[in-house]
């Protein structure tokens, strides 16, 4: 490994860096990482350790057909505060590209290894940093994912927009770096992933589901499960939910919101709201068929915003505001709060609708392969 602070241009190679930490983050790279490969261009996965376990993670590249990282941190599991963290993270991806030496680095999304690994390259000054979901903004300072996204953009030499809103969003703000319109590799992922999820899932025969015939609940962001009296307001929310529309809400409960619930005192009440059902966190080929036959789905996630408006699959979001507006502006994407009345009035709407027509604003599909060509170029690479 090189002992330098910096690497010089004339120190890389054509080679193309991509930074993975969390399983929706490597959701959303694997169209590109095909794409990578189908045009034989030379990369290296890099592994924060942000959500890593062996057997999940293993598993997980397995499913979607992916290589195993070149490089894995095991440092930063242990620290629990996110400049713990962050800091494990920037040294575990600083010496993996100083070993490594690719010519760009892609980071994706907005959770704090995308943040940690920005800094981290933008710090060896040669080689060209990469952001793909650029330009999402929520207008909501109080979220440490808004801090990233802003960061990262502005010290990021090139800019991957996902929708013309993304595009305009990085004009007004006056970034640096050269940015493109290139489509989300949601829609990429989505496409390729369906038919094996219909195929070899057993999820909905496992829990005794019949299509539309139940709600998806998913719930782990900060904002809902780090605080009690908002978990309470939830919890009334979905006991309303329940007993009115006669429905039965499937849970994959995150760790953090059982870990949350267990400090708060809480697991008896949410146990308590009659139809919901608690299960353990599924695989992404489960998640992908529960989102698919789902009736709707309340959630506080962003890529299941994105991937319920491509499947049509009518989404209540459970948060204030969103980083993907754009789901709203279709109508695939009602945001309810903790609010009953918001809730019911988008059911309303929905249930006035004879089928859900909405357009995906998310492109066409091919986001993975503009990508991958891009990167290509910048590691001095023709395909």
């Amino acid at each position: 490994m090189l002992k330098s602070k910096i690497l010089k241009r004339e120190q890389l190679r054509p080679r193309v860096g991509v930074v993975v930490g969390t399983r929706p983050g490597i959701i959303k790279f694997a169209p590109v990482i095909r794409a990578l490969q189908d045009n034989n261009v030379p990369f290296d996965l890099v592994h924060t350790g942000q959500h890593y376990s062996p057997n999940m993670d293993r598993d997980f590249f397995d499913v979607l057909g992916l290589p195993q990282p070149q490089y894995t941190n095991d440092r930063t599991c242990t620290f629990s505060t996110h400049a713990g963290q962050t800091a494990a993270m920037m040294v575990g991806v600083e010496e993996a590209v100083m070993d490594s030496r690719p010519s760009a680095f892609i980071v994706g999304g907005d959770a704090n290894t995308n943040f940690a690994a920005a800094v981290a390259v933008r710090k060896l000054v040669a080689v060209e940093l990469a952001h793909m979901e650029a330009g999402l903004r929520s207008g909501d300072w109080r979220m440490p994912e808004e801090h990233n996204r802003v960061m990262i953009d502005h010290i990021s030499d090139v800019l991957f927009a996902p929708t013309d809103m993304c595009m305009e969003t990085l004009r007004i703000e006056r970034v640096k770096g050269e940015v493109s319109l290139t489509g989300n590799t949601i829609v990429d992922a989505v496409h390729q992933n369906i038919e094996l999820a219909r195929e070899r899932s057993t999820v909905l025969n496992d829990l005794g589901l019949e299509r539309d015939g139940f709600a998806l609940l998913t719930m782990h962001r900060e904002e809902n499960v780090d605080h009690p009296h908002t978990v309470k307001r939830i919890i009334e929310l979905l006991r309303s939910v329940a007993s009115e529309r006669r429905v039965r809400l499937v849970f994959p409960m995150h760790p953090r919101t059982k870990k949350r619930l267990e400090e708060f005192g809480l697991v008896d009440a949410m146990s308590a709201v009659e139809n919901l059902h608690i299960i353990d966190p599924v695989d992404y080929l489960d998640m992908l068929q529960l989102l698919d036959a789902a009736d709707f789905i309340l959630t506080d996630s962003g890529g299941l915003q994105e991937e319920a408006c491509v499947l049509k699959t009518p989404c209540l979001t459970l948060r204030e505001n969103t980083e993907r507006p754009e789901t709203v502006d279709v109508g695939s994407n009602h945001i309810v709060g903790s609010s009953a009345e918001k809730v019911f009035a988008a059911f309303a709407h929905f249930d006035s609708m004879d089928e859900y027509t909405w357009a995906s604003p998310y492109g066409d599909g091919r986001a993975g392969q503009r990508i991958a060509e891009r990167l290509a170029k910048s590691a001095d690479l023709i395909v």
